[in-house]
């Protein structure tokens, strides 16, 4: 069951401490696009979301982490100016291992954000590296992600059952 506890939880992309990220030698953030970035049926990125990660390039590696088809991932890593990766499989490791290699980065210096335990928290925490929760930030999910959030719910119950979601779920310090 550890393998769906993120490292830390935040409410959104923009209440993560990315100082702390940074001195705690993160240098690789991997964005989830869809309800992490934007709402997964737009296609228009907020100006808060440009602001943020011309912000991030300047101390970061970012990178678009996406289950997404490549048309979609493009058009939206190319409109914020980041690599991107599109049918990741997340939660498979394949795809998270492949940019480790291609950037000769290891696992302490690479972080995943993301809304979706399932998918984004455990594939994060199958390669260790630290990892992120975030609210979806639309309430709209097809139907694939609509099963996986109810999967998720019952993670979460017995996560809480066994005092193991909210002792790291609220951790102030990301």
């Amino acid at each position: 069951m550890e393998i769906y506890v993120p490292d830390g939880y935040r409410e959104s992309i923009f209440t993560i401490n990315y100082e702390l990220l940074k001195s705690k030698g993160i240098k690789y953030l991997l964005f989830d696009l869809d309800n992490t970035i934007i709402p997964q049926n737009k296609k228009i990125v907020q100006d808060d979301v440009k602001e943020l990660f011309t912000k991030l390039k300047e101390d970061f590696h970012v990178i678009l982490f996406s289950n997404s088809p490549k048309k979609r991932v493009s058009m939206i890593a190319n409109e914020l100016g980041i690599a991107y990766v599109y049918l990741a499989f997340k939660p498979a490791p394949k795809k998270f291992l492949e940019v480790m290699k291609n950037y000769k980065c290891e696992e302490n210096e690479m972080a995943i954000i993301g809304d979706q335990i399932v998918t984004d928290i455990k594939g994060g925490n199958r390669v260790g590296i630290f990892s992120i929760l975030v609210n979806p930030i639309s309430k709209y999910d097809p139907l694939w992600t609509k099963i996986g959030r109810k999967r998720e719910k019952r993670i979460i119950k017995k996560l809480r059952q066994k005092d193991l979601f909210l002792g790291r779920f609220y951790d102030e310090k990301v």
